[in-house]
Order: C-alpha cells, then sequence, then structure tokens
C-alpha cells in the first residue's frame, strides 16, 4: 500500500522540485549594435575566463543590439562570467598584437591590469531566485 501511494505522489513531489535560478545579465558601454556579444559562466576557475573547454561552462550568444543575457535554471552557486563583443561575427576576440580590439567584460567588473582577472576577482553567488548582474564593457581600441 505504501508503494502504490508513493508512486502516485512521485510526479507531484518531483514537479514540486526547485528549477534552479535564473540570472540576467545586462551589457554597459556596447560601443555598437553591430555583431553580437559572447556570454560563458562557469563555477570552475580552472577555466576562466576562457571557458571554452569547460564541459560544465553555460554559454551563450546574442545580439549586440539587445544586450541583455539571460541564464535560466542556474543551480545557486558561485560563478564568475566572461563575454566580448564580436562586432565583426568570426567568433573570437580580435587582438592587435597583445591588446583587444573588441570590447571584453567580466562579472563584478573587476578592474584590469595586465591581462584577465582572476577567477576570484569576479566571482559572484547566485541564490535561490533571481539574480541580476551588470557588465561594463571596455574597449582598447
Amino acid at each position: 500500500m505504501r508503494l502504490a501511494i508513493l508512486a502516485l505522489l512521485a510526479p507531484s513531489l518531483a514537479a514540486a522540485a526547485p528549477a534552479g535560478s535564473d540570472l540576467t545579465v545586462r551589457f554597459e558601454n556596447l560601443r555598437s549594435g553591430k555583431g553580437s556579444v559572447r556570454v560563458c559562466l562557469t563555477q570552475n576557475a580552472r577555466y576562466f575566463p576562457d571557458c571554452k573547454d569547460d564541459p560544465a561552462a553555460r554559454k551563450m550568444l546574442i545580439p549586440a543590439r539587445d544586450g541583455i543575457a539571460h541564464f535560466r535554471g542556474i543551480p545557486p552557486g558561485q560563478y564568475a562570467l566572461s563575454a566580448f563583443h564580436d562586432e565583426n561575427g568570426n567568433g573570437k576576440l580580435d587582438k592587435m598584437a597583445i591588446m583587444p580590439r573588441e570590447g571584453f567584460g567580466f562579472s563584478r567588473n573587476p578592474v584590469i591590469r595586465f591581462g584577465p582577472p582572476k577567477y576570484d576577482d569576479a566571482r559572484f553567488s547566485v541564490g535561490a531566485g533571481q539574480s541580476e548582474q551588470k557588465v561594463k564593457l571596455r574597449y582598447m581600441l
């Protein structure tokens, strides 16, 4: 009898489980509406900021004219986000020598010195419900 009751209740218990949090990322200081913004959200410091090899990273490509990314169903935890404005649509951050030619940004907008910030400088918490990050893109050239 107990098994029958559990079998009947199992679907409703699964539906009641939280689906994760939502994260909205607003990109500020976009130089133009051309191209797209490539966004990468990771929990692993080893793969930050270029998380292309991170199998667990959440990646998104949004039109630059929109300037907003929405991640849905994210488990609560610690994350860092990196992004760049791919103005010419070639899928990579273009550089002149070592200087980026396209805009780039990170969660928490850390101070940029020589090279990208460390994971801990860009790390932020996602809790239950809705979270938001504002990322200011920087252009060096």
